[in-house]
């Protein structure tokens, strides 16, 4: 039985996040929003409050909660700056890979100390020359012994600047693609790795983006979380069918107060001597706005419920991920027709939130590499419940009322695989009617 209710234990998490978000969050973001500035000091708040590390196992001092609360937090967060959705969840992409990986000694080492300590971890696939084209990077990580040594630069890094730990993806070999990729945990105090300027950006300028220069770097045996054989493109992508779902709920929580905003304000604005809500048009573009946030939730749940119950979230969170990215930049633009002129400007929240919404479709993969993971499945793992369309069956009557009445009487049917008419009788004609094909076309379906 399908149950939408969420817990009380949820229910709590949720206002603890709401109320975290709107009381500290909102009153400042829009100042550190144009100072370009991520406030260090709200990530540490939000690991004090407990809305960080949620996945982290009992076992290791986290709470042990799945992806739905993660999901409940995000949305929350992000309704008021997406960009701190985004600062605030980095630790749960960085640290999925550890979580996901088998090297045990690596998690009694580092799981703890992130659940313990406001401690940043970082997640890097991408460099200056890829991003979604994860088996194309060339980060390069040399055998030495037990160890690895990694050269190379990661790009698009989120909260580089502040990390404390990084989860690396580097190759042993750029011309193996996915199949030399493997996964390194770096301590970003380690000798030979440096930092870059923080990435002036249109959007998510609460949100720390830099690039990681790795010179030299000797990764120990005990950091490697995937071999270099392609199991480390296999975490990867473990990882983004974990993570994009999550992508999703900011998308959620920016759409739902583009939502809130466009309606509190066309309930006051006049215009015409009447006020904005009135108008139809305004009318069916809050219908629109409403419809499409309570489906973006809804996917959004789906893909984080597969997760958390052990099944393959793979094609849910990127049906999620494609739907609430695309669906958030419709109702921004919907925002700033109603709140028109206004919502142009700075003094109104809407231009920052398009400004960060629209990396959306963008990052963890973009809007046209989920379409090709959706296609791949559609095409060659869907079941289809339908039957062929060579096999599609199509009886007749002499009389329709009768038919009406007492329903059509078994009969053989013969159909032409390449213009679909059918044929009645014991055998095939010779030649199609219509496209003239040899009797050897048809196919007896009945």
């Amino acid at each position: 039985m399908l149950n939408f209710n969420l817990t009380y234990e949820q229910i709590e998490l949720q206002k603890k996040a709401r109320q975290f978000a709107i009381n500290e969050i909102l009153p400042v973001t829009s100042y550190f929003d144009e100072n370009d500035t991520m406030p260090l000091y709200l990530i540490k708040r939000a690991h004090e409050l407990g809305l960080q590390n949620l996945e982290i196992e009992k076992k290791y001092g986290g709470p042990g909660l799945g992806l739905i609360e993660n999901a409940i937090v995000v949305e929350e967060i992000s309704a008021v700056d997406p960009a701190m959705g985004t600062s605030i969840f980095g630790n749960t992409l960085g640290e999925e890979p550890l979580l996901l990986s088998n090297n045990e000694i690596a998690k009694e080492k580092y799981l703890p100390i992130l659940v313990k300590e406001p401690k940043i971890i970082s997640f890097a696939t991408s460099e200056p020359t890829m991003g979604s084209d994860v088996a194309g990077m060339r980060c390069k990580a040399t055998k030495d012994g037990k160890d690895y040594i990694l050269n190379g630069i990661k790009y698009w890094i989120t909260n580089g600047g502040f990390a404390d730990f990084c989860t690396i993806f580097a190759t042993t070999d750029s011309k193996l693609k996915h199949k030399g990729i493997g996964c390194f945990l770096v301590e970003m105090n380690w000798k030979g790795v440096s930092v870059g300027k923080p990435i002036p950006k249109m959007g998510h300028r609460t949100s720390n983006t830099v690039g990681i220069k790795l010179d030299n770097v000797r990764v120990p045996a005990e950091n490697i979380l995937a071999e270099p054989n392609g199991d480390g493109f296999k975490l990867a992508m473990k990882t983004f069918s974990r993570t994009r779902p999550i992508i999703s709920a900011f998308a959620t929580g920016a759409a739902r107060s583009l939502m809130e905003f466009s309606i509190d304000y066309a309930k006051k604005r006049r215009v015409f001597d009447q006020k904005l809500v009135d108008f139809q048009n305004t009318q069916f573009k809050i219908a629109e706005m409403y419809q499409k946030v309570e489906t973006m939730r809804l996917l959004t749940w789906k893909a984080c419920w597969e997760a958390d119950n052990g099944l393959d979230p793979t094609v849910s969170a990127s049906l999620a991920k494609l739907y609430t990215s695309e669906a958030v930049c419709e109702i921004g633009n919907m925002a700033l027709q109603i709140f028109g002129g206004y919502g142009y400007t700075k003094f109104f929240p809407i231009e920052k939130i398009l400004r960060d919404i629209r990396v959306l479709p963008i990052y963890e993969g973009t809007s046209e590499v989920q379409k090709i993971v959706i296609s791949r499945h559609a095409i060659n793992n869907y079941i289809s419940i339908m039957p062929s369309i060579e096999d599609l069956p199509r009886l007749k009557s002499d009389d329709v009322e009768t038919a009406a009445r007492e329903g059509i009487k078994a009969q053989t049917v013969w159909r032409c695989r390449v213009c679909g008419y059918c044929y009645y009788g014991e055998e095939p004609p010779e030649e199609c009617p219509y496209c003239r094909f040899p009797k050897s076309v048809f196919k007896k379906v009945l």
